[in-house]
């Protein structure tokens, strides 16, 4: 696989939310409006790109067994550091809706995920690569349905009103059930493009190779501490 595909698979191919169905916890709880999707996409791929980067080149150093512990480490170091930076450098208003789930990020699937089936396996510039575009395709995904949400409920876009006349908020598309209907809709129309596309090459639809529980040993790691 070739640089570029590392570094735009993220993006549609393999991306995140829309493919791997992971860190739908804050997808679902800060996308309210565009400008907190796109905070908490940043925030999330600044601590990719740092902890894919430290985890590919120490993970050749790391025993076997206590590996998921140290890259959670790492994880966390870098979160702390986006933490006070925003906290420094962010608008009050966005790190106060972001809140606890900026620190959340070191239990988001997406970045440990990241870590352990390709950081880990790979050189530190294909694993920051892979780390920025995974990044950025979680990051167009939280801003496009915070911008959807925050249009159909108050009828303007990071904070602009694209309606005028709109003067009653329509509070479904905020509030956590509208999350759901509007990912799921995603989901829906994203998957039906694929079947279609599938159907007219003459193809059977299946998910991309490795993206099945067999490729993944985050869980076998626990089995086997369970097994001792």
């Amino acid at each position: 696989m070739s640089m570029l595909s590392d570094f735009t698979k993220g993006i549609w191919k393999e991306n995140p939310v829309l493919v791997l169905l992971l860190g739908t916890c804050p997808t679902l709880a800060v996308t309210s409006s565009a400008t907190n999707g796109l905070g908490m996409g940043l925030a999330t791929t600044g601590v990719l790109f740092g902890s894919n980067l430290v985890i590919s080149l120490i993970a050749g150093i790391v025993p076997k067994k206590v590996r998921i512990p140290v890259y959670i480490v790492v994880i966390a170091t870098f979160v702390t550091i986006v933490d006070l930076l925003m906290k420094a450098y962010a608008p009050p208003a966005l790190y106060a809706a972001l809140g606890i789930f900026i620190p959340l990020i070191v239990v988001n699937c997406i970045v440990l995920g990241r870590a352990e089936a390709f950081a880990s396996k790979n050189g530190p510039v294909r694993s920051m690569l892979d780390g920025v575009g995974m990044g950025l395709g979680f990051t167009l995904t939280l801003t496009m349905l915070g911008a959807l949400r925050e249009f159909l409920s108050t009828g303007a876009v990071f904070e602009t009103k694209i309606i005028t006349a709109w003067t009653t908020d329509f509070l479904l598309p905020s509030a956590a059930p509208g999350a759901f209907i509007l990912v799921g809709t995603i989901l829906a129309i994203k998957n039906y493009s694929n079947y279609r596309k599938a159907v007219k090459a003459g193809k059977l639809y299946v998910p991309p190779k490795g993206l099945d529980c067999r490729h993944c040993n985050i869980c076998s790691a626990h089995l086997e501490e369970d097994e001792k």
